[in-house]
């Protein structure tokens, strides 16, 4: 057989055949050579070639749970309490538009603090005249330092012009608002619903209370500002 020529990792030999006249060149036919691959760390996840595999043959390893769980455990994590509410002072702006929604929601409130340890006089709450208005009322609040948080309350009930969205979008934006100018947690408790039924089942109804759950909420975040991100 005739000697090869090689590139690197391919080599190039001549292919001898009987049939091939004398007077041409013999045609070349290539021979590749595959090459191994070193092992590969990617986020954690090892891409290493067999031993028994050559070219692109990779097997992956990945890390086990218990791996990620003692990752998670070294890292130091910080979460609010809702058993640790003793003490904390909480404003409750409520809205008296859709009174009927707001009034149920604002006793699922104060029925949750109560259970959480939350003190009567430690709790003040602020009547508004609609769910436009609380966001400057919010902020008001959070700014005078006396309140770990402030619950908004409010229901906005779709109606026949766009006037509601307009109302639903000022709401939201102006807790969210008052929130960040304040540097207190500000509690979005405001319904946004399609018609008066969707409103009554999350005011205690069959979807639960959602005045309640914005409660709980507000003793978590205000739990963990007061004693984990209190600078």
């Amino acid at each position: 057989m005739a000697a090869g020529v090689s590139f690197g990792d391919c080599y190039l030999l001549p292919r001898s055949s009987s049939s091939i006249p004398t007077n041409r060149h013999p045609p070349i036919s290539f021979l590749f050579k595959p090459k191994r691959f070193p092992t590969t760390k990617i986020d954690g996840t090892s891409l290493s070639s067999s031993s028994s595999q050559l070219g692109f043959g990779f097997s992956i390893e990945r890390k086990t749970g218990k791996d990620r769980n003692a990752q998670m455990l070294a890292v130091r994590q910080l979460t609010g309490s809702i058993t640790a509410a003793e003490g904390l002072r909480f404003a409750i702006v409520v809205a008296r538009f859709n009174e009927i929604i707001t009034k149920l929601l604002l006793e699922g409130a104060l029925d949750t603090f109560k259970k959480y340890s939350v003190k009567e006089e430690d709790i003040d709450v602020v009547w508004v005249p609609g769910s436009f208005e609380i966001g400057v009322v919010a902020e008001k609040l959070g700014k005078s330092r006396k309140y770990q948080a402030v619950l908004c309350i409010g229901a906005v009930i779709r109606g026949d012009t766009s006037h509601y969205d307009a109302v639903a979008n000022s709401a939201a934006s102006g807790v969210l608002s008052a929130g960040l100018n304040s540097g207190v947690p500000c509690i979005f408790g405001v319904l946004t619903c399609d018609d008066m039924d969707q409103a009554l089942n999350r005011a205690g109804g069959k979807a639960g209370n959602k005045g309640a759950e914005a409660a709980l909420t507000a003793i978590e975040m205000a739990s963990l500002f007061e004693h984990h991100l209190k600078f």
